[in-house]
């Protein structure tokens, strides 16, 4: 497996004029906040709208606390909006009602930050695979196990893989086995959850690679949620910004990285590792300003 990155996919943009596989509109998530005297509602998210493609990865950014993993679990139906709408191919999401649809949670996957927190530690990682086969209904043991073991070939695991434990498996080796049980049940949109940050640099790469290839043989969707904007770019078609609970820039990955238009998104540009020289110490003070204000609780002023 190559460990450098994959050109970017913002250069190969989709076709335009096809029918959005996941529409968002004015999607607002809030929790019940009570003090001494009182109690009321709070907006962690308010009226986010964006879409995403077949075949498409949006990525969604953003700091800590910005908004951006409530989104995804709300896509997920693991948080129940407050107000908006999500349109999965064409059908309202947020009104099936308490019990999703099987056949939603198979069209929906998600990879997150944490593999080894998924994965039972008392049982072989191949059981991850084969028991999301069992549940949705699909072959008997004997098929179960063949697929699994021909899903972990596709993710560049090996046979031997299959009966190790989580504790016997490095942290990407653990995170291509969850990308495994989400890729089992061909999905048509995953939703990757700061599915790199606990990795190192070089394993980050293997894994956008990776991404990046599964996505153009079964062309699948991804929401790719993370913070830092160098490697969102890398797998991205389009980039959504948020701060605090809301979206403040929505354009194409190129235009977001070179000619951002929103004061926050450059400051995060300033925040991450850059590929040129210009502008080093603007960059440093900005990434000494986020790392004041983080130490101290606070929110970074823009």
């Amino acid at each position: 497996m190559k460990t450098e990155l994959s050109t970017p996919v913002s250069e190969t943009l989709p076709e335009a004029g096809r029918d959005p596989l996941l529409e968002v509109t004015g999607l607002s998530i809030s929790y019940e906040a009570r003090s001494i005297f009182r109690k009321e509602r709070r907006n962690v998210v308010e009226d986010v709208t964006f879409d995403i493609l077949p075949g498409e990865t949006l990525g969604l950014v953003g700091e800590s606390g910005s908004g951006k993993s409530t989104v995804g679990r709300a896509i997920l139906r693991l948080l129940a909006p407050s107000a908006g709408s999500i349109r999965f191919d064409g059908t309202e999401v947020t009104t099936l009602g308490h019990r999703t649809p099987l056949a939603y949670r198979r069209d929906v996957q998600a990879v997150f930050q944490d593999p080894s927190m998924s994965l039972n530690p008392r049982q072989p990682v191949s059981m991850a695979v084969t028991s999301a086969l069992q549940r949705h209904g699909l072959g008997n043991a004997a098929e179960r196990a063949r697929i699994a073991a021909e899903t972990f070939d596709h993710v560049g695991l090996t046979r031997a893989h299959l009966e190790r434990y989580p504790s016997e498996l490095s942290g990407g080796q653990q995170q291509r086995v969850a990308i495994a049980r989400a890729l089992v049940l061909k999905p048509r949109l995953v939703v990757c959850d700061e599915a790199l940050s606990a990795l190192d640099l070089s394993t980050q790469n293997q894994i956008i690679n990776l991404l990046v290839d599964l996505q153009a043989e079964t062309g699948m969707s991804y929401l790719f949620i993370g913070h830092n904007l160098e490697i969102v770019r890398h797998i991205s078609d389009r980039i959504a910004v948020m701060r605090l609970g809301r979206l403040v820039e929505f354009a194409d990955a190129a235009r977001v990285f070179d000619d951002p238009q929103h004061p926050y998104t450059r400051k995060l540009l300033g925040a991450t590792p850059a590929q040129h020289p210009a502008g080093r110490d603007e960059r440093r003070a900005v990434r000494a300003a986020f790392a004041k204000a983080h130490a101290e609780g606070l929110v970074p002023v823009v």
